[in-house]
C-alpha cells in the first residue's frame, strides 16, 4: 500500500510539473483585463444583458484574432452589475480598479458617467460607454482635456431630440406632456427637446420629473399627466396630443399602473432610446398596443454585423441590439490599442493609451485590422464622442416591436416604412 501511495504522489507531482512546462519558444499570453459596467438587475436589463452577450462574443473573436496573428495577448472580461445607479457604479469602478482593471466598457447611463468622471480621470481609467448620450455639458465637462479618458461610441441626444421633434410633427401632434427621469440623461433630453419642439410649434403643457432610481408607485405622476392631458383636450383633438417619456424601462411600469379607463390610453406615447425594443412590452401587451409607444434608437450597421449577428442569433435566438454593437466595437478598440501600446511602450500609460485610441478607432473603422466594425464607421469629435448618427423609429403593434421608419440626420427627414 505504501508503494502504491508513493507512485500516486509521484504521478501527481509529474502532472503538476507538466502543467508548468511551456512549449519551447512560446511566449505566455498577457491578460488584457476589460471591465464591463452594465445593468443586469435594474431598469435597463434588456440592454445590459445584450451588451454582456455581445462583448462576450467580442472577447472570443479578439482572442482568436490575437492567436491567429501570433500576438501574446488575451482578453478577459470582468462584468459588474450597476443597476444604472451612479453610486453603485462608482463603487464598482473602484472595485475594478483595485483588481487592476484600467479599461472598461460602460457604464450605460449618462448619470453614471457623470458620477465616475472625476475618479476615472484622476486614476487614469479608460472607459468607452456604448449608450451614454447626454450632451457633454450635462456631464459637468467644459474642456476636451477633462474628458480625455472618457469615450462614447453612440450619437448624442442633440441628434435624438431633433429626430423625436420631427417624428412628433409628422405624426400630427400639436401638444405634448413630458415625463422624464431626474438624472443627467433625462434632464438633458428634456432640455434639448424644448427648442426642437418649439420649431414645429408643438405646445409643451408640463414637464414632469420623477426620481432616479425610479419609484415603485407612479400614481402621483400618472394623476398629473391625466390632468394635463385633460386640459390640453379642451384645445386640441385627442389624436393631436402625445405623452413623451424620457425614461428607461420603468416607463412600462408607469404604463402598467395607468387605469383601463384613463385618458392616457387614448393618446400616443413617444419614447426614446431607453425604451426602444424593450422586452418589458410583453408584460402589458394591451396597454402598449393601445398607445403605440413609438421609440427612437441610434441605428448604424457595419460590414461585420452579419458575422456577429449570426453567432448572436444562434446563441440567443434574437438579433443583437445597437448598444451591444457599440460595445462590441469598443472592446475591439480597447484590445487593439492596448496591444499596440504594449508593442511600443515598456509600461502601460493611460495618457499614451488615450492618445492612441482615436487613431486605432479610425484605422479599425477603415478595416485595417482584418476586422470590420459591426456598428458602422466611428468618427469621434474633439470630446471623444461619436459625431454622427441616424435614428430608427420603432413602434409596438400586436405586442411586437416593428421598425416604422428611420430619421436621417444629414437631411432631417424621416423615411417611413
Amino acid at each position: 500500500m505504501r508503494a502504491i501511495g508513493l507512485i500516486l504522489v509521484a504521478l501527481m507531482v509529474m502532472t503538476a510539473l507538466s502543467g508548468c512546462v511551456q512549449e519551447e519558444g512560446a511566449v505566455p499570453a498577457e491578460e488584457i483585463p476589460i471591465g464591463l459596467l452594465i445593468d443586469l438587475s435594474g431598469p435597463l436589463t434588456t440592454y445590459g444583458e445584450d451588451i454582456l452577450n455581445s462583448v462576450t462574443i467580442a472577447s472570443e473573436d479578439i482572442n482568436a484574432y490575437f492567436e491567429a496573428n501570433d500576438k501574446p495577448y488575451r482578453v478577459k472580461l470582468y462584468a459588474e452589475d450597476t443597476r444604472v445607479d451612479p453610486k453603485i457604479t462608482l463603487d464598482k469602478v473602484m472595485a475594478l480598479h483595485g483588481r487592476g482593471v484600467n479599461l472598461i466598457i460602460g457604464p450605460m447611463g449618462s448619470g453614471e458617467v457623470k458620477q465616475i468622471a472625476e475618479y476615472v480621470t484622476a486614476n487614469g481609467i479608460i472607459i468607452i460607454s456604448p449608450s451614454s448620450t447626454t450632451a457633454v455639458e450635462n456631464l459637468g465637462i467644459t474642456e476636451p482635456e477633462e474628458k480625455k479618458y472618457i469615450y462614447r461610441f453612440v450619437a448624442l441626444d442633440t441628434f435624438q431630440t431633433r429626430a423625436i421633434a420631427k417624428e412628433l410633427d409628422e405624426l400630427g401632434k400639436k401638444a405634448v406632456c413630458i415625463a422624464y427621469v431626474g438624472n443627467a440623461w433625462g434632464e438633458g433630453l428634456k432640455d434639448y427637446s424644448l427648442p426642437e419642439l418649439e420649431k414645429y410649434n408643438i405646445t409643451v403643457k408640463d414637464s414632469i420629473e420623477y426620481p432616479d432610481p425610479a419609484p415603485a408607485d407612479f400614481t402621483p405622476y400618472i394623476a398629473t399627466l391625466e390632468t394635463a392631458v385633460g386640459e390640453l383636450s379642451k384645445t386640441y383633438q385627442i389624436d393631436e396630443i402625445a405623452i413623451v417619456v424620457f425614461s428607461y424601462e420603468e416607463a412600462f411600469t408607469m404604463l402598467s399602473q395607468v387605469s383601463d379607463d384613463s385618458v392616457l390610453l387614448d393618446v400616443t406615447w413617444i419614447g426614446c432610446d431607453g425604451t426602444a425594443k424593450s422586452d418589458k412590452v410583453e408584460e402589458i401587451c394591451e396597454k402598449v398596443d393601445a398607445v403605440g409607444f413609438y421609440s427612437t434608437l441610434f441605428e448604424s450597421r457595419g460590414e461585420a454585423f452579419d458575422h456577429l449577428n449570426a453567432t448572436y442569433y444562434e446563441r440567443h435566438g434574437k438579433t443583437a441590439y445597437q448598444y451591444g454593437l457599440n460595445a462590441y466595437d469598443g472592446a475591439w478598440v480597447l484590445a487593439l490599442s492596448y496591444a499596440e501600446l504594449r508593442e511600443s511602450e515598456e509600461e502601460y500609460s493611460a495618457d499614451a493609451m488615450a492618445a492612441l485610441i482615436p487613431e486605432v478607432t479610425e484605422r479599425f473603422s477603415s478595416g485595417e485590422y482584418e476586422q470590420k466594425t459591426v456598428s458602422g464607421y466611428i468618427t469621434l469629435d474633439e470630446y471623444n464622442d461619436r459625431a454622427s448618427g441616424d435614428y430608427a423609429i420603432f413602434k409596438v403593434a400586436n405586442c411586437t416591436w416593428t421598425q416604422a421608419g428611420i430619421w436621417r440626420y444629414e437631411t432631417n427627414e424621416i423615411v417611413w416604412e
